[in-house]
């Protein structure tokens, strides 16, 4: 019953979705302002229709309705409620209706807006969001349906939706269970993360095609959309964050990123927002970079939808993706159709999307900002070349090679070490002009202290230069960051009489966006110390040691006390634990268990490793594998990873910075309209 009444909410809803699109076409060409309202309370409606299809496949996961093919797939008896409800998104199927989930949530929510001021974008944004959301429905309502039940048909079990003739609805007693490896904390977070950051993006994506088909070439759609782009910034990259941390605790191979093609997918998008994010602030304080705009949030939408379609596919092998799924060809015509709409209404708006200046200084912030794009973008073709190499080598040569960390690394290396680069110089130039005197006056100070770090590490931590040329890219972004804080807070000081603290915190206040950025600048330079230490320092080791026998690496004595191997019935798992003392230079740390642990109803291990961790480094044990009881010998891969928790605490400090710049200070709906009279003639007068 369930999961017909799930099902048929989902083709009612494919079709409210169809009828808004038509709707707002039809209402924005005849300027009904009727017909207009009819689609967005279709939009509007899609969302509690969505809710309800979703609750019932919440409903059919919790209460172990095993005749419908996706909860055998992906729960078990032995499962908490909790894994059971975050199974939703842990298969094709489910992962599929949770970002309609979410897109409808998102493009529900931007059409309860105040739209009087921007009424004509309205009908596009609507039609926009509700193609997408069609697209999503169509998989899942004719390839991907999560409410498919199993029907006993001439001896044989076959998932179909409805009844073939003369066969009998089969319900299995268990389930085959979710993967273990998607039963980690961090993976439970990390897809919603992943798809609430894809989905954001849907909205800026939606507000640019509304100003190329109005015509309205300000950046007034810049301005609706900041926040939203800020905030789907914030999920993606957050999401990125906990795929790192989840690929650190369960993956078992010592790292938080491996250059695997899913990783890759999701990466792609981050780049070219964070390049969009970058550009939208010359746009609007030079009128610059109208066209460059357009194109970034094109391509964010594209590889939205094309890291989906890579995940969703199976055309890629990836521990990340799910199985191989006839989607892929679906995927493929919705990304060309939509990037090919909307080139060709970018060339059609072409001439109207002029700049309103000039760049007129190499070194003005315009500029380097214009650089920092470049370099983001020489990394994304680097990017893309990686994952889409299998598929042209196995079209041309029947062979699929893959692309592995190596190539990534060095190709990516030197832009990475420029982008640290300008994350630390291009805060100090000037909007409009600046001079290699004027950046020199800005930042000698802070060379000069990083070089004197730098040197100091020479002689005390490392002689390697790549890492020394590193550590004073970090040490120049974090001391020309928070000297941008003291030198203005003591301005504030000076004029308003405050003491510094409170002049700070008013003058951050005042300038959101400007010292948020900072805050994510200095979460950007610790991020890199952890990535930095664990790509120039990281040591490891292997072997197979009896009771008693014990490993040395990196200062470390690890020996190894006993093995024990217990049952837990309840959940379902066998428990494989080894005890092992630390020692650092004979001093006697404590005890670190590594485990392996097997789930009966998936048949699948997860390898959870034994982690002690510092600001210096961590040290992180794998059980790899042991032998009987009798013997009671076991193999253990060991590595110390120096700095990497600096990643980890950077990720944090970026949170912070995220939720500081985006925190609503006042309704961008409420921000005056500013001609091109004003801006050109704020120009002349903009120091910042």
């Amino acid at each position: 019953m369930f999961a017909e009444f799930g099902y048929g909410i989902l083709v009612v809803t494919f079709l409210v979705a169809l009828y808004s699109i038509i709707a707002a076409i039809y209402g924005a060409t005849n300027k009904s302002a009727s017909l207009v309202e009819s689609a967005r309370r279709a939009m509007l409606l899609t969302f509690p229709l969505i809710t309800i299809a979703a609750i019932s496949l919440i409903y059919l996961l919790v209460n172990d309705h095993y005749e419908v093919s996706f909860v055998y797939e992906v729960t078990s008896r032995s499962m908490p409620t909790y894994l059971k409800i975050t199974a939703w998104w842990g298969g094709q199927a489910g992962s599929l209706l949770f970002w309609s989930f979410l897109l409808s949530a998102f493009a529900s929510a931007v059409t309860l807006r105040k739209w009087d001021r921007d009424i004509e974008f309205l009908p596009w944004v609507i039609v926009v969001c509700s193609v997408t959301l069609m697209f999503f429905l169509g998989l899942v309502i004719f390839y991907e349906n999560p409410f498919t039940r199993f029907w006993a048909v001439g001896g044989n079990v076959e998932p179909h939706m409805f009844a073939p003739l003369n066969a009998t609805l089969f319900t299995a007693d268990d389930g085959r269970g979710l993967n273990p490896l998607l039963r980690h904390p961090g993976m439970i977070i990390h897809p919603p993360m992943l798809y609430l950051g894809f989905v954001s993006f849907v909205i800026p994506y939606a507000f640019a095609m509304a100003a190329l088909i109005t015509g309205r070439t300000d950046d007034r759609w810049i301005r609706l959309t900041r926040r939203w782009s800020l905030w789907a910034w914030l999920f993606l990259s957050f999401g990125l964050v906990l795929g790192g941390r989840w690929a650190y605790d369960v993956l078992g191979w010592g790292g938080y990123w491996g250059w695997d093609p899913v990783e890759i997918a999701a990466f792609m998008p981050w780049l070219t927002g964070t390049a969009f994010l970058h550009s939208v602030m010359i746009q609007e304080k030079r009128g610059l970079l109208k066209h460059w705009n357009m194109i970034l949030v094109i391509l964010t939408y594209a590889l939205v939808i094309f890291g989906t379609f890579l995940t969703r596919s199976g055309v890629l092998s990836s521990v990340h993706a799910f199985a191989n799924s006839p989607i892929g060809p679906l995927f493929m015509a919705f990304v060309a159709t939509t990037f090919i709409v909307s080139i060709a209404l970018l060339i059609w708006r072409w001439p109207e999307l002029r700049s309103e200046t000039e760049m007129k200084s190499m070194l003005s912030r315009e500029a380097l900002f214009l650089l920092n794009n470049l370099l983001f973008m020489s990394i994304l073709v680097v990017c893309f070349w990686g994952v889409i190499f299998p598929l042209i080598s196995e079209l041309f040569t029947g062979q699929k090679v893959t692309v592995g960390p190596p190539f990534y690394e060095r190709a990516t290396a030197p832009l990475f070490s420029a982008l640290l680069f300008l994350m630390a110089v291009a805060p100090l130039s000037a909007w409009g002009h600046s001079t290699v005197q004027t950046l020199g006056r800005s930042m000698w100070k802070s060379a000069v202290a990083a070089a004197a770090i730098t040197i100091t590490l020479f002689f005390t931590y490392t002689k390697t230069p790549g890492a020394l040329l590193g550590f004073f890219l970090i040490a120049f972004i974090l001391l020309v960051t928070f000297q941008e804080f003291w030198r203005g807070a003591r301005a504030r000081q000076k004029v308003q009489g405050e003491n510094f603290f409170t002049a700070l915190s008013r003058l951050m206040g005042r300038n959101r966006r400007r010292y948020g950025g900072y805050i994510i600048h200095i979460s950007m330079a610790l991020m890199a110390i952890g990535i930095l230490g664990m790509e120039s320092f990281q040591t490891s080791t292997q072997g197979a040691l009896k009771q008693g026998e014990e490993l040395n690496i990196s200062g470390y004595t690890v020996k190894y006390r006993e093995l024990a191997s217990w049952d837990d019935k309840g959940k379902g798992v066998n428990f494989t634990r080894a005890t092992m003392d630390i020692y650092r230079n004979g001093i006697y740390l404590g005890v670190l268990n590594p485990r392996i642990d097997y789930y009966y109803d998936s048949q699948q291990n997860m390898t959870i490793p034994g982690n002690r961790s510092t600001f210096r480094d961590d040290l992180y044990i794998l059980l790899v594998d042991w032998q009987p009881a009798t013997n009671m010998g076991a193999t253990f891969k060991i590595f110390v990873n120096p700095l990497v928790n600096w990643l980890w605490i950077g990720s944090l400090v970026f949170l912070l910075g995220i939720i500081f710049a985006a925190w609503p200070d006042r309704d961008p709906a409420e921000e005056p309209a500013r001609s091109q009279v004003s801006r050109n003639a704020g120009h002349t007068s903009a120091a910042d």
